[in-house]
């Protein structure tokens, strides 16, 4: 009778407010238990009359055992249906939480290239009338960044030594569309070069820096990219000059930050963070990851 209990609520459980459901189908089956016994030990035993006298004395108690027994039964299983129910609806809710933010980090890098696509596609176009040699140098180098840029969709995370030799690819297009006034140097401790990062999170940081530091202006830029290790934790700074005056005049949507904070997000939750700070004629993004290998 116990397993027919535990068999049905497998398939079928009472809802919160249907509690009473169990108890009655407790009762029901204490009744049926003890019925068949009863009949049972009728046909066993036919001539001790005296424990035949005792089976219809004990009813009431036999009645409440076969209660409390499937009683007790039935809220062990209730239970135990119900925790591997949720554990199964936690898992589904997992993966479908995975590939929704799957999808969304893929949108989110799938909008950071063209906007650089284009410029890029811009300058070839301009030079290959004035300057044929470096614009067939540039399309080489738009060419490996794209196949890098390819090869790297498939993974969530890379060294920060691999991604900064992708990032070399989008200096190099850089420094051939803005010439001898764009200028990069990359310091970075030894023991950084094996952390694991996001990949591609850094282009839309060191464009946007690029963007506010020779956009508006005539004078030479550099851009400084520094990273090290403290406390655990992966601190990577990109400085360029900030010229309150004239970036002023110079419009964005704000999509590489934002959308940078927004992937950190999704796949570290409160342990990364994406600061930007001016601090005189300078303009800091700082980016601060667990330290991983």
């Amino acid at each position: 009778m116990c397993l027919t209990v535990s068999n049905n609520l497998k398939y079928y459980r009472p809802g919160k407010s249907r509690y009473a459901y169990l108890l009655v189908w407790c009762l029901a089956i204490s009744i049926v238990w003890l019925f068949i016994s009863f009949s049972l030990m009728n046909l066993v035993i036919t001539n001790n009359v005296a424990y035949l006298n005792f089976l219809i004395n004990t009813l009431v108690v036999r009645f409440g055992t076969g209660v409390l027994i499937t009683g007790c039964i039935a809220m062990l299983s209730w239970m135990w249906y119900n925790l591997q129910e949720q554990q199964d609806y936690e898992h589904r809710r997992a993966e479908a939480l995975k590939l929704a933010r799957d999808a969304e980090l893929y949108k989110l890098r799938q909008q950071f290239n063209p906007h650089f696509i284009f410029n890029s596609l811009n300058s070839i176009s301009a030079l290959s009338g004035s300057a044929p040699e470096k614009a067939r140098y540039m399309i080489q180098q738009l060419s490996d960044f794209l196949r890098g840029s390819i090869k790297k969709e498939e993974d969530v995370f890379i060294t920060l030594e691999e991604e900064l030799l992708h990032l070399n690819l989008y200096l190099e297009i850089e420094k051939v569309r803005f010439g001898h006034r764009l200028n990069s140097i990359i310091n970075v401790h030894e023991d950084t070069k094996d952390c694991l990062i996001p990949a591609l999170i850094l282009q839309p940081l060191v464009e946007n820096a690029i963007k506010f530091g020779l956009y508006g202006t005539t004078n030479k830029v550099e851009i400084l990219i520094k990273a090290n290790i403290e406390n655990s934790v992966l601190s990577i700074q990109i400085t360029n000059p900030y010229e309150e005056d004239s970036s002023s005049n110079i419009k964005g949507t704000g999509f590489g930050l934002s959308a940078t904070k927004r992937r950190l997000f999704l796949l570290y939750g409160s342990a990364a963070a994406l600061e930007s700070v001016k601090e005189e004629n300078k303009f800091m993004t700082s980016l601060k990851l667990p330290s991983n290998k």
